[in-house]
């Protein structure tokens, strides 16, 4: 994402179109998440990822190339943006492996309770205060996880566990973004992630080729989900340079209703009443957590 303020008050209708832009990311994901679940019966998990993320490495040179050419070396705080991207390539991996046996529903609702367990770590990594509203709002979260992962709901254990770990990761990848928010420029923060990203999941990729090799229908299909990932991002950044962040984050919960769809018409697997409880405390918290509201002494 994109940490470019929004400097004055954009006009009416340069804010719906980054609203539109926004809503266009958040599908791309959702089309990439559920597109992936389905190559993932054919192809192993390695193979996609590094295709993802040579993809998005590509993207990245053309955006170094267009800043200037690459000063990834000169670049402050070298620590923190190889840390930044070991826990997006964290957040790939783990991801893309727990699809293999993850309801997508479900699996995207474990991932979204990272905004809770960035509010959980705030308190230690960036010495914020949490009220006692945001603890509420915690608590009613991680309640609605314990509704999807509870006993009897047929989760496997292994894809839980690695959702759990996606989740937290994407938590620490979003804290480091703030942390250098304002240090480092956007595109060599962009930079630096895709190629460790790429480093990362390339590591496990030659044991993992995928036998038979895709056809090249099925190859080209592959390609675009990697072309329309990286789409998504800029489709991102360029919502966030229209509207203020403050506006798109409840929106982001979008991308978990997309999912609850696409798992229950495309994959047949819809979630249970249970877990469409704990789908909507994740959701509602998660709302609560990012709406703009009055700051307090507490708060």
């Amino acid at each position: 994402m994109s940490s470019t303020p929004v400097s004055t008050l954009a006009a009416p209708a340069s804010q719906k179109v980054g609203v539109l832009l926004f809503l266009c990311g958040l599908l791309t994901f959702s089309i990439f998440d559920a597109s992936s679940k389905y190559l993932l019966e054919t192809y192993p998990a390695p193979f996609l990822n590094i295709m993802r993320y040579a993809t998005v490495a590509l993207v990245a040179v053309a955006i170094l190339i267009k800043h200037g050419g690459p000063r990834l070396r000169d670049a402050p705080h070298k620590g923190l943006l190889i840390a930044r991207g070991v826990a997006l390539g964290t957040v790939g991996t783990c991801f893309m492996t727990a699809l293999i046996w993850m309801p997508l529903a479900e699996a995207t609702a474990i991932y979204f309770t990272s905004p809770l367990i960035v509010v959980v770590l705030s308190r230690w990594f960036l010495q914020e205060k949490v009220g006692f509203a945001k603890w509420l709002a915690v608590f009613a979260g991680f309640v609605g996880m314990l509704l999807i992962v509870r006993p009897g709901n047929d989760l496997p254990v292994l894809g839980t566990a690695l959702m759990v770990v996606s989740a937290i990761s994407f938590s620490i990848f979003q804290l480091l973004t703030r942390k250098l928010a304002g240090k480092v420029p956007g595109h060599i923060q962009y930079g630096y992630t895709a190629f460790v990203c790429l480093v990362i999941t390339g590591l496990p990729a030659p044991f993992f080729l995928p036998d038979p090799w895709p056809d090249l229908p099925d190859f080209l299909f592959i390609l675009s989900l990697g072309i329309s990932n990286g789409a998504g991002h800029l489709l991102l950044i360029a919502a966030f340079q229209r509207v203020a962040a403050s506006t798109l984050a409840p929106l982001n919960y979008g991308q978990l209703l997309m999912a609850v769809a696409f798992s229950t018409f495309l994959f047949n697997r819809p979630p249970d009443s249970l877990a469409m409880m704990g789908i909507t405390l994740i959701t509602a918290a998660g709302v609560f957590l990012v709406l703009p509201r009055r700051s307090t002494p507490s708060a």
